[in-house]
């Protein structure tokens, strides 16, 4: 197995018994993180000097849906409603395999050149066994991390999951796959029946999957209460978006061990509602992050990071003035805690939380170098900042299960231009389809 001694960076592990950054060197063998220490000495290594840049814990997307790659940018400008209409009222139909392939190849190539080392693949235009199994040949082949969340397109609500569909992914094209892990992304109880809702949760349950769910704008349908009846909410359910939900709900989900994961720039662009992220802090909790729809917005998490504390810093710095009359001395949410958001919280809203997400001992070779020498970093003097503030430009290098993704600025084992010129093809093709429907 291969050694890489990664020597000279500043480390952000975000360990809790670990300083925020630290100059320490990373030994890697094989897949995983052997040793963190100061001058370490690995003589059948091969060392790699990274001095002046700063490395994190692989980023964690935890919600994209990424057959929408094709289609990148066509809804800049779409509502909610909008997207719905046009994304899934017309588009989804005319998706072949070749389409989801190239689409998922390319985003999650872009997730990779973007600092992500691990994807939740909400995939919710599995039409067919082979829309399932071409989608998951793009994840194979980009080489990124990631949890495939089988959905279908939304149909009636006393429908339940095709189960059948579950089980040959899960003993077929997933099964043994060091790098891919299966969810349920099921239509929740906000677009089922009660009957339907239970149901769903119930055989993710029972196959130990994670089941992930949509839920925006606050109006909660009769599912809710008879899943929470059932005592089917846990540490397996992750609810993307919760828009405006009630804080007794939000209080109800956290107790359970819910996770929750916030797209802010798309929820804040579309009308989705407010973020969620208020309601969880105030509960000791906090959201994961997605990128959500690249029809609509960029793909990259640290925008998404830097966005969430944004607006949350915002949000309180408002009510601070409202209650008191004078401007808070203190932020209320930190750059460190954004940075959580985007690692420790994704990899916990997609049940990895054991493997990636933060850089120890034990843990997968997941990580990020980012450039400090650039110009709009320069000088980076808080390293927690500077990984935050990081744009795709500063992204240097990505290492998944310890081998190089990326080296240099430049993505390995691909061919670019031929990927790009077929999801060119399959994007012109779809617009075209949908224009003459």
């Amino acid at each position: 197995m291969s050694r890489t001694l990664l020597r000279g960076a500043r480390v952000i592990t975000m360990a809790a018994d670990r300083p925020d950054a630290e100059h320490v060197d990373i030994l890697v063998d094989g897949d995983r993180i052997a040793e963190i220490g100061q001058v370490l000495e690995a003589p059948d290594a091969e060392t790699v000097d990274l001095t002046g840049r700063v490395i994190l814990p692989g980023l964690v997307n935890a919600h994209l849906h990424t057959w929408q790659t094709g289609l990148r940018a066509v809804g800049a400008d779409w509502t909610l409603m909008e997207y719905l209409t046009h994304l899934h009222g017309s588009a989804v139909q005319h998706y072949t395999p070749d389409d989801m392939y190239v689409s998922n190849l390319a985003g999650a190539l872009n997730q990779l050149h973007c600092g992500t080392t691990t994807l939740g693949d909400w995939c919710h235009n599995s039409l067919t066994p082979e829309h399932a199994d071409a989608a998951l040949e793009g994840l194979v082949q980009a080489g990124i991390r990631a949890v495939f969340l089988h959905g279908t397109p939304y149909r009636d609500p006393d429908l339940s999951h095709p189960l059948a569909e579950i089980d040959r992914l899960l003993e077929g094209p997933v099964r043994g796959h060091e790098l891919l892990t299966l969810g349920m992304a099921v239509q929740g109880p906000q677009y089922s029946s009660p009957d339907a809702a239970v149901s769903d949760f119930r055989a993710a349950h029972e196959r130990g999957l994670l089941v992930s769910l949509h839920q925006s704008g606050g109006d909660l349908a009769p599912g809710w209460e008879a899943v929470r009846d059932a005592g089917l909410f846990g540490p397996r359910t992750n609810v993307v978006h919760g828009s405006d939900l009630p804080d007794g709900w939000v209080r109800t989900l956290v107790e359970a061990g819910v996770t929750f994961t916030s797209t802010p720039e798309n929820e804040l662009g579309q009308g989705h509602g407010t973020p969620v992220t208020g309601s969880l802090l105030r509960l000791g909790a906090a959201p994961s992050l997605g990128t959500d729809v690249e029809t609509v917005v960029p793909g990259q998490v640290l925008t998404a990071a830097r966005i969430a504390l944004a607006h949350q810093r915002g949000l309180d710095h408002a009510q601070h003035r409202r209650c008191t009359g004078t401007h808070a001395d203190t932020p209320s949410v930190t750059a460190k805690q954004a940075l959580a958001w985007a690692t420790v919280e994704g990899a916990k809203a997609l049940g990895l939380a054991g493997q990636v997400g933060r850089l120890e001992p034990g843990m997968q070779a997941d990580l990020v170098a980012v450039d400090t020498r650039a110009l709009n970093l320069w000088p980076a003097h808080d390293p927690i900042a500077a990984a935050l503030h990081s744009d795709l430009a500063n992204i240097e290098a990505v290492m998944v299960a310890g081998r190089w993704r990326k080296r240099d600025h430049a993505l390995l084992d691909c061919d670019l231009g031929k990927v790009k010129d077929r999801l060119r093809e399959s994007g012109e093709r779809l617009l075209h389809a949908m224009d003459t429907a």
